[in-house]
């Protein structure tokens, strides 16, 4: 076994699952940063001998990715090529005790909200005056800014109140202040995270106060792309929706998870709205926001879901023609409202309604970017790839949405800069087009 080398350390951070999770990973980062430690974030030198993984412990699928990943560094440091490994995050907070007795060989175990703790047993200060100051992870021209930690709301098939507690608005001075600080840093699309994001200012002050934050960073100097991340649809605050159109740089996007149609599965997954009132508030947004991008994720496959469920599902989503649509398969959580029911959906035909939902939202897809074809978008490059240079536009966030492909033998374009593109062709979930001068 290697012993303890006398060089200095090197820290490698590694983060699983949302980015709510990067965005933790990056602060964790600059705290290092600042004490004067030498570390990296997803580094593939191996190089590093301490390890420090942020998980997620979601579903299913999260929870093992988290787990694997664990049981990888575990072996690496059973084998002597790292000197300590830490794991932190929602895995951990959820299942500490579990794990500590499963994986000794990591070194200590902390929560979602334990940073100071964290820092603490790295020997490191917590250094107070860096609230909003982060080390990017993502390309320079583009950052998530996470509003409030926590959730108050009783789905009953969710897991993250366990994992995060309750929710904690930031004030609007200090959104304001962190978006400030990722302008200077050549940030120039800010997209607003949160468990949810119309919960927020209740908390601090006692009313919900996203439109006005939107106003107030509607004035940052720097940021031209200000986009809206996992809004709730029961008691949506309406306000916001004349906050999104009145602003120019706030895209004309909005996430809303539904996570289904039906009136049972609504009740009993405890989303506190019907499908009609669904209905109504989806044409209050089209109507005062006619070409708005509405994003929406559903669950397939939750305990009792029948074929007569879904089908009603299917049916919603296609009168309500989403321009974005994911879908997951409902994981069966302990510790849930929802575990008490039986999972009586087995996976085959889970796996089976995914598909045919995402096959009809194909569909939708494919026409609505046919539609596009001719039309001139501002377009945000976030990379080149191959021959092309990829981009997007407001209607579209990264990793999740649509992108613009450009040719790069025909078209010069700069990573990080908005050009003006006229689409020629397109696919079911992207574009094609040239660069334009209007």
């Amino acid at each position: 076994m290697k012993t303890k080398s006398h060089t200095k350390d090197k820290y490698n951070v590694i983060t699983l699952g949302c980015s709510k999770n990067v965005v933790d990973s990056e602060v964790l980062v600059a705290q290092l940063k600042h004490n004067d430690f030498e570390v990296e974030h997803q580094s593939e030198k191996k190089d590093a001998n301490i390890i420090i993984i942020n998980t997620c412990g979601f579903i299913d699928r999260a929870k093992e990715e988290s787990i694997n990943t664990i049981l990888s560094y575990a072996e690496e440091k059973d084998k002597g090529r790292i000197d300590k490994l830490y794991v932190t995050g929602c895995l951990s907070q959820r299942y500490r005790d579990d794990l500590e007795t499963e994986i000794p060989q990591v070194d200590a175990f902390f929560g979602t909200l334990e940073l100071p703790l964290l820092l603490e047993k790295l020997n490191a200060d917590y250094k107070h005056e860096l609230v909003g100051e982060r080390t990017l992870t993502t390309p320079q021209h583009y950052a998530y800014l996470k509003i409030s930690e926590g959730c108050n709301r009783t789905c009953s098939f969710c897991a993250i109140p366990i994992m995060r507690g309750k929710h904690i608005s930031k004030s609007i001075e200090d959104v304001v202040t962190e978006a400030k600080h990722l302008a200077k840093q050549g940030v120039k699309e800010i997209m607003l995270i949160a468990q949810e994001l119309t919960y927020y200012g209740l908390d601090i002050y006692k009313e919900r106060a996203l439109a006005k934050l939107l106003y107030a960073l509607n004035e940052v100097d720097g940021i031209e792309w200000i986009r809206l991340h996992y809004a709730y649809p029961s008691k949506f605050p309406l306000d916001v929706l004349d906050a999104i159109r009145d602003c120019e740089k706030v895209c004309k996007y909005l996430d809303l998870p539904l996570q289904h149609a039906s009136n049972t599965m609504l009740k009993k997954m405890q989303r506190q709205i019907t499908q009609e009132e669904t209905r109504q508030l989806i044409q209050e947004i089209r109507n005062k926001i006619p070409n708005i991008a509405i994003r929406t994720t559903m669950i397939v496959g939750f305990p009792g879901e029948t074929e007569q469920d879904f089908l009603a599902l299917c049916d919603f989503v296609k009168e309500m023609q989403f321009e974005r649509l994911g879908v997951f398969q409902y994981s069966h959580e302990e510790d849930t409202d929802a575990y008490v029911y039986e999972d009586d959906v087995d996976e085959e035909t889970k796996e089976e309604r995914a598909s045919r939902l995402m096959q009809l939202q194909q569909e939708i897809s494919f026409q609505k970017n046919e539609a596009k074809i001719g039309k001139v978008f501002k377009v945000l490059i976030d990379r080149k790839e191959g021959q092309y240079f990829v981009g997007r536009t407001e209607f579209d966030s990264p990793e999740v949405d649509n992108e613009v492909l450009i040719d790069a033998q025909n078209n010069y374009c700069r990573i990080g800069d908005f050009c003006n593109v006229k689409i020629t062709d397109n696919t079911d979930f992207d574009l094609y087009g040239e660069v334009t001068e209007s």
